[in-house]
């Protein structure tokens, strides 16, 4: 009888260990989507910052430090668009794990090259980033590459299934090359878009579209007056469409879309949390078709 209740309770044990999940943490929805997509049934995954909140400018909470100390991986957009908390957040949890340089630490604007990069450290010019745009991931090619990155990561901690993160990453470029190629064809002779900030300067670049302006006058800046009323008058009598996130005062986009005759869009960059890769393209549909029909 002994010998039978230990022999359950190492099998319980066994199975235990087999069905372990990577305890995944995301800054943004988005990170979360690459890491669910990567990570499939072998990984759990919490999103810090939720999809209608600019993450440049969270506060830390005690809730990020809870789900950091527990992870075994923190996922980050990187390139210092977290730089305001994400750092103290994982100082404060207490969890060696996830310090920069170790394994469980993971930036995605590392994986690849990045728009912008070398920009002056100059608080005059707004709010810049030295080492480039950090908003990868509304470049599906860039992501692509950051989801093989990041399969790589995850078979280091867990190495029995690298197979199938592997396998996911390639699905996911898969999907993205297809989604490109078909976006292109949509977007072809787009007259250009004015955005709110830089956020979707990957895309713009990737389709070939042009980027008009921005309403802020530098990045992280409120528009002011006298920027708006120079980008009318830079645009007067040229098409375009004017997209924003739903965070961003819409006073901005409705003086500018009123002046020019243009219409305005309001687009999240961002997946919910939860949301998959098909919800990830689809969102990125939306912004093809604003760009491409100018909004209407």
């Amino acid at each position: 009888m002994l010998n039978r209740i230990l022999l359950a309770t190492l099998l319980m044990m066994v199975s235990g260990l087999a069905s372990a999940q990577l305890n995944v943490v995301a800054s943004t929805s988005n990170m979360g989507m690459l890491a669910e997509t990567v990570g499939g049934e072998h990984v759990s995954v919490r999103v810090l910052a939720p999809p209608d909140r600019d993450a440049h400018y969270l506060e830390v909470r005690p809730n990020m430090m809870v789900a950091l100390r527990r992870a075994d991986l923190v996922v980050s957009v990187g390139a210092e668009l977290e730089v305001g908390w994400l750092p103290l957040a994982i100082e404060r949890s207490n969890n060696p794990r996830l310090n920069p340089g170790r394994s469980g630490y993971f930036e995605a604007g590392a994986q690849v090259d990045r728009l912008d990069e070398g920009a002056p450290a100059d608080r005059s010019l707004g709010d810049v980033h030295p080492t480039g745009n950090p908003h990868v991931y509304m470049d599906p090619l860039r992501m692509a590459d950051v989801a093989e990155a990041l399969a790589e990561r995850m078979a280091e901690l867990d190495g029995d299934n690298a197979d199938s993160f592997r396998r996911n990453a390639a699905a996911f470029r898969d999907q993205a090359e297809s989604a490109v190629e078909r976006w292109r064809e949509e977007a072809d002779g787009a007259p250009g878009v004015v955005l709110f900030h830089e956020d979707a300067k990957y895309l713009l670049e990737l389709l070939g579209v042009p980027e008009l302006g921005y309403l802020e006058p530098v990045p992280g800046v409120p528009p002011t007056a006298s920027h708006l009323q120079s980008l009318v008058r830079g645009l007067d009598g040229r098409e375009g469409v004017i997209i924003y996130s739903g965070y961003h005062s819409s006073r901005g986009p409705d003086f500018v879309a009123g002046e020019l005759g243009w219409n305005t869009v309001v687009l999240p960059t961002n997946v919910e949390v939860g949301g998959s890769a098909e919800d990830y393209f689809a969102l990125l549909d939306r912004w093809v078709s604003a760009i491409s029909r100018l909004g209407s």
